[in-house]
Order: C-alpha cells, then structure tokens, then sequence
C-alpha cells in the first residue's frame, strides 16, 4: 500500500537563484555563503553539477572543474521564504505530513490516492502546480513508497525531476543494487557499525534479523529501521530540543580578537532571541573558537559552563564574556567561532530559583528579572528589524552572522531576519 509522497526539490538554493535571476537561467551556479576564494560551494545548479561541481566543493576547484560558472552569495532569507511558498502550494494538491527540510516534505497519501495510478496522478499534479505558481526553474524530484523512509529513497533514484514508484512487491528487489547508506540515517558511522555485525550489502541488511539490527542500533531504534525497510507505516519521532546555536566564520577584518568577540556578541544575542521565540530556558552555554591552520600551535578552543535556567540576554552575554577572558581571548587569528546554548527547558516546566545569590558571578546564577525588558526588546525587533536595538556589544559585528539554514532547521523570518 502507498502512503507516502516525498518531494524533494532540485539544487534548491541555485534553482532559486535562477527563479530570482532571470540572467542566471541555464547557466551553472554556485551558492556561497561569502566572498571568498577560500570557501566553499553550499549548493551548485544541475548545469553545474554536469562538470563535477557539488556542495563542498571549494571554490578554486569548482573554477579549474567549470570554468563558465557564476558564483551568487546566499540569500537564506529569500530561499525560506520560497520553501513557505512551495509548502503551500504543495498543501493545496495534498496534505503536507512533514517538513524534513528546506527542500524536503513528506505527504500523506489516503484513500483512493494509495492506488498507484492516482498517486501518479497526484504527483504530476504536484509538478505542474509548483510550475505554474512557483515558475520552471524549480523542479523537483518525487518519491512514492509505502513509508516515508522508502519514499525518500526513492526521490533520490531519479534525479532531476524524477518520478519513482516504490509497491511493496518491489521491495528489496529493486533496491538490491544500492548500497546501505542510501538509506536516510545510516551514514558513516553506522556503516561501520554494521560491516562490524557483517552487513555490507543491500541484501545483506534485508537478511539480517531483527535482533542483529537492534543490536547494531544499540536499541529500538534497529527494530524501527527493521520494519521501515519493509514498507511499515510509522509517525516520524519528535525529539525534544536539547540545544540551541549559531557559529559564522569571519571575514578577513574580523579574525583578531577584538572582531571574535563582536561576533560572538551577535550570535549571543541571536540566540537569546531564539531561546524565548521557542520558549525555552538555558542551563549552560558552550563558546568555541577555530583558528587558521597556519597557527598549528593554536588550532582553537572552548569553554563552558552550567548555571540557572534563563533566557535572558543581559545574563548570557555577561557568561560569554566571562569565558572568553578564561583564555580564549589570548588565542591568535580566530577563524571561526560559535555559541551554543545548552539543557534547554520548556517554558511549563521553569522553576524559579528559591533563592537569591547577591555576590555571585555572572556564570553562576542570574539575578535580575529582566522578562519584560527582555519582550519589549524582541518585539521591536521583529517589528523594525534585527538591529533596530542591540546590545552595543556586538556594534562592531551588526552585518555579521546572517541568517544560515541547517539540513533540519528552518530559519524563523521573525527572529533571524
């Protein structure tokens, strides 16, 4: 039985760029997030991608592999919202299930669309209306399979703008020829995992039993994948968020310690912004720094620490600074530099403390109720904009950190725009 339908586009930040740029249209493309020869492509064009071209790929060597092609700087908040839009027009042909990613959904497939030939006819359906409403640039490629494991798989076997039917007479069979990891969640790692229990081959997994891979799994997660790959239907498992971040690698005129710790402020605040928008409370923070490889006495650090629940600014940027002069700050030509809020909380379960700590260190314990400050500030913001009120902390910093999108998070236009 068919329940699923899996769109996924096509090199959807370059397709957008070419959406958006007429003159880009048929030629190769690579996405970079910044201007530097020193980067990398985050997203190439399917014109680019004939020459080798891939995410990854550095930009020196995607010049030597295309010699024709034209590198564009990533626009995230434009590519957000395009997938909102793509989202909805796919919603009105049928119902969008799950978002997996920026160019990724899963759609649920009831009634007389299980049939193959209305499921066929449901997905060309879904073609022609992101066409129409989206325009020709934005292809996608569509899956259909008895679960959205099989269903994903099976987007990825015709590419680009493919159409791949997976019925459950067809599993293992047509699949025999791939090898594990084009499965969704067996990367690296679990390969070698399962070369360790002797699963190498495609066959070889579909033999195996359950128990075998409960144990390569280290638990139920095995028994999950034993009945995904056999067509069982199953609700994707929603993990309570345990962090929350953002790392930017600096521009040339930021890699000293001064610039560092400017961005470390922006992201710092970003964060902070974030923590409320998904009411949540932090009870630690980590900051970590990568510097040039040059300096091979010095590839970097981190630092962290735990202290009461919060999620308020003032409190988080004093934490940062008090582990950025634990010796971070002496480290030279920082490259790249991150902060990660951590044992996040939900909002209904925040305690207060039950006592006050007067005297104690920034990284301990916050002091202050600062809510109401804390909600003015982030209501301007979203009204005027990211800078409308900051810190003055991260001045030297204001153009730094833009938005980035994260295989499994969408950016939220709100808090990050």
């Amino acid at each position: 039985m068919l329940r699923t339908l899996f769109v996924d586009f096509n090199s959807f930040f370059a397709s957008v760029e070419q959406h958006l740029q007429p003159q880009l249209r048929g030629r190769p493309v690579g996405v970079v997030p910044v201007e530097a020869e020193s980067t990398c492509c985050i997203a190439a064009s399917a014109e680019a991608k004939a020459f080798g071209v891939k995410t990854g790929t550095p930009v020196y060597e995607a010049r030597r592999r295309c010699p024709g092609i034209v590198f564009v700087l990533a626009q995230h908040a434009k590519y957000v919202q395009v997938h909102h839009d793509a989202i909805a027009v796919i919603d009105r042909v049928v119902p969008v299930q799950d978002v997996m990613s920026i160019d990724e959904m899963a759609c649920s497939l009831t009634g007389r669309w299980r049939a193959r030939d209305q499921a066929e006819r449901l997905a060309r359906q879904v073609k022609v209306a992101l066409r129409d409403e989206l325009g020709a640039c934005l292809t996608c490629s569509i899956g259909i399979a008895p679960n959205t494991l099989l269903a994903k798989l099976a987007s990825n076997m015709h590419k680009p703008d493919g159409l791949t039917v997976l019925e459950q007479a067809d599993i293992p069979g047509r699949l025999l020829h791939l090898p594990p990891s084009a499965f969704y969640g067996i990367g690296p790692r679990m390969v070698e995992r399962l070369a360790r229990a002797g699963i190498a081959t495609m066959a070889e997994l579909y033999a195996a039993p359950r128990e075998l891979l409960h144990n390569a799994w280290g638990g139920v997660a095995g028994d999950e994948m034993y009945d995904k790959l056999r067509g069982m239907p199953y609700a994707q498992r929603v993990s309570p968020a345990r962090s929350l971040g953002h790392s930017h690698v600096l521009p040339p005129e930021l890699r000293h310690a001064q610039g560092a710790l400017s961005v470390l402020n922006r992201l710092t605040q970003k964060a902070a912004m974030r923590l409320r928008k998904q009411g949540h409370y932090a009870t630690a923070m980590a900051v970590g720094v990568r510097c040039d490889h040059r300096y091979r006495d010095q590839t970097g650090g981190g630092r962290d620490t735990r202290f009461g629940e919060t999620q308020d600014t003032t409190f988080l940027l004093q934490t940062l600074h008090a582990l950025w002069h634990s010796g971070l700050h002496r480290l030279q030509a920082p490259k790249a530099v991150s902060v990660t809020l951590l044992g996040l909380v939900p909002a209904a379960l925040h305690t207060l403390p039950l006592f006050d700590a007067p005297g104690q260190v920034a990284a301990t314990q916050p002091l202050r109720d600062r809510s109401r400050l804390n909600a003015a500030v982030d209501r301007i913001n979203k009204a005027h904009g990211k800078n409308a009120l900051y810190f003055a902390s991260a001045h030297g910093a204001l153009n730094e950190a833009p938005m980035r999108i994260a295989f499994n998070r969408i950016p939220d236009l709100e808090t990050e725009r």
